[in-house]
């Protein structure tokens, strides 16, 4: 860590998508009762957290053209404000404005600026802004794969999306220092590297470069020189890439990375199940998460952190951790987020703060929100009984955001992304995997004198050491009518975050529950 840095912050965030489908709006923030439930914030601010990224939606507050209601955001932000978290306030998630505009719609950056403006007059005490969340994301669910409105599938209409977003950032933080002049953006977006067999190596190096858009255009870095300029100007963008790499606004970089952003694409097309297959018209081939398939997994966190700071030197703020899937693996997620924060910033990247997100879990991105199946995740908080309950992640979270580590052996294990189990596609030959380090024997043991077959493949999956005797360090399992899989994440809440936890007899969904 350089002298100048200060320590590592902890940041929260719920999940906050406005995004629309046909003529539907579907919003996070109601589905997950924090609409109704001020207390949240005080119940975010008890882990520790600096600042919570906190949604001051367009959509959610122009109810109609020129028509304003603050009321839900005053009382919010209010209280976060008297609980001493800092906001970066949030205007578009997901979403394409309201009713009456879209991100093709040439008003569309100056309807966000002025909506931006008012915001900043009504809170000019906050400093950190997101106008758009995840536009080169945005723009691809929704004109390149048809996701979210407006449902197109051309490339064109995927660039003009992204230009229109990075303008109304531009014209929204230009708006927001009119007020604030000291105002900072964090630019959210979604990053990680697209892995390829040779015949797909061009559309890999195509996507590697795009994914890096967002950013390259506000930084002012898409000129005649940039390596998709030509592809760019040949649509009749060349103007618009002209004014904004001449007046850019430089951000914040605000990182969000999943498991499922590192992708491979691979030509075998019969290696793989038919929901995997795609092309680009010109190829066909498979696009999977690469954690799958190649071999050693891709480096993760550190790498994308280190490679940013090499190719910005601008501040990173991890604006986005959040893994959806059983407890343990959760904790490992953000431990190994954290650890390389930490490990980054010693070289001397600056790093400000890592977002855990999702605290009160998150509904149907396993569709990618298409769809409004009630399929429910959790993250630092429950709410599947009703009333957020802290989990084990939660515990997690204190323990770094007042000490800056852990001694919870369960989070510094190996995580699944990193276990031989892995690989699915093909399923790996024998003896393939002796390349790769022996794991070292989890420290955290379950114990059950009785263990029936589900619990022994349970704990093997999710790397937990099964014991039939009890000892002083063990934590006792008890068979219940609860489905394994929830029973575990249960035992270890209890163990590690204190108090009680529900008997529940949720119908097992895959790990996510239909609530």
């Amino acid at each position: 860590m350089s002298p100048e840095q200060k320590p590592l912050e902890i940041w929260g965030g719920h999940e906050c998508s406005l995004n629309r489908v046909g003529e539907t709006f579907r919003d996070q923030t109601v589905l997950s009762g924090h609409e109704e439930r001020e207390d949240d914030l005080d119940r975010f601010a008890a882990l520790g957290l600096k600042a919570l990224r906190y949604p001051v939606l367009w959509e959610r507050t122009e109810l109609s053209r020129g028509v304003l209601d603050w009321s839900w955001a005053d009382r919010r932000l209010g209280r976060i404000r008297a609980l001493g978290m800092g906001v970066t306030a949030g205007l578009v998630h997901h979403g394409s404005g309201p009713a009456w505009t879209d991100l093709l719609d040439p008003n569309f950056a100056s309807g966000l600026a002025r909506f931006a403006g008012a915001a900043a007059r009504r809170y000019p005490w906050i400093r950190d802004w997101c106008p758009v969340n995840e536009p080169l994301t945005t723009a691809r669910f929704s004109t390149l794969y048809g996701l979210w409105h407006p449902h197109l599938r051309d490339e064109r209409s995927f660039w003009l999306a992204l230009l229109n977003q990075v303008d109304a950032v531009r014209c929204a933080m230009r708006e927001i220092r009119r007020i604030i002049p000291e105002a900072r953006l964090i630019q959210t977006e979604d990053f990680g590297r697209t892995f390829a067999t040779p015949p797909c190596q061009d559309q890999a190096d195509h996507e590697n470069r795009r994914r890096l858009m967002t950013w390259d255009l506000l930084c002012g870095r898409v000129t005649p020189e940039h390596d998709l300029y030509p592809h760019l100007a040949h649509m009749g963008f060349g103007p618009r890439l002209d004014a904004i790499s001449t007046d850019p606004c430089p951000p914040v970089i605000g990182l969000n990375h999943y498991l499922t952003s590192d992708r491979l694409l691979d030509h075998r097309l019969e290696r793989y199940p038919v929901s995997l297959h795609g092309g680009n018209g010109r190829l066909a081939y498979a696009d999977v998460e690469a954690v799958r398939v190649i071999d050693p997994a891709p480096p993760g966190w550190s790498a994308h952190l280190q490679a940013l700071w090499r190719r910005y030197r601008r501040p990173i703020v991890v604006t986005e951790c959040h893994l959806g899937c059983t407890r343990e693996e959760q904790l490992r997620w953000l431990h190994e987020c954290w650890s390389a924060a930490l490990d980054v910033r010693r070289s001397g990247a600056k790093v400000e703060a890592v977002t855990v997100w999702n605290l009160l879990g998150s509904f149907d991105w396993d569709s990618l929100l298409t769809r409004a199946d009630g399929r429910y995740e959790t993250g630092a908080f429950d709410i599947s009984e009703g009333v957020p309950r802290k989990t084990a992640l939660a515990a997690l979270v204190r323990d770094l955001a007042l000490d800056g580590d852990t001694d919870m052996a369960l989070a510094t294990e190996t995580g699944w992304w990193r276990r031989p189990q892995r690989l699915l596609y093909p399923p790996p030959r024998p003896g393939s995997l002796s390349c790769q380090p022996r794991e070292a024997a989890p420290l955290q043991a379950i114990a059950c004198q009785d263990a029936h077959p589900e619990l022994l493949a349970e704990c093997e999956r999710r790397g937990l050491r099964l014991e039939g005797a009890e000892d002083g360090a063990a934590w006792r399992f008890v068979a219940s009518e609860t489905p394994t899989r929830r029973a575990l994440d249960l035992l270890i809440d209890q163990r590690l975050s204190g108090g009680s936890v529900p008997s529940t007899r949720h119908r097992d969904t895959g790990g996510r529950r239909r609530i």
